[in-house]
């Protein structure tokens, strides 16, 4: 191993030990008062219901998939827009068939009632 790494090595075990010494240290010195409150689970600050294990409409996973599909596409248009300048006609005709497919994709879940929650 090159000595040049010895500092990187270095600072790696040392975060390792501080983190595992604060959870020691917070486990042995720390109050442990237990209340029914504090066990149980924080559902921004509603009281839980039913179970966890409790199953989803298939709907539900539908539109969290589209949600992550036109989320990735803010990620693919921010850096487009950073060197809009630099791809010039071409840029602005490749991202207009990325929104253009993407629009159809919409336009074909909001037609077979992907989007309706009940």
């Amino acid at each position: 191993m090159p000595i040049e790494y010895l500092p990187i090595l270095a600072l790696i075990v040392l975060a390792v030990l501080f983190a595992l010494g604060t959870l020691l240290m917070s486990s042995i010195f720390g109050p442990k008062r237990p209340t029914p409150e504090k066990l149980s689970p924080y559902e921004c600050g509603i009281t839980p219901v039913g179970t966890a294990r409790e199953r989803f409409s298939v709907k539900f996973y539908l539109i969290a998939m589209l949600f992550i599909v036109f989320d990735i596409e803010i990620v693919f248009l921010y850096p487009w827009a950073v060197v809009f300048r630099q791809l010039r006609l071409f840029g602005l005709i490749e991202m207009a068939i990325f929104i253009l497919i993407l629009c159809i994709g919409l336009c074909y879940a909001w037609k077979k009632g992907g989007l309706e929650w009940e």
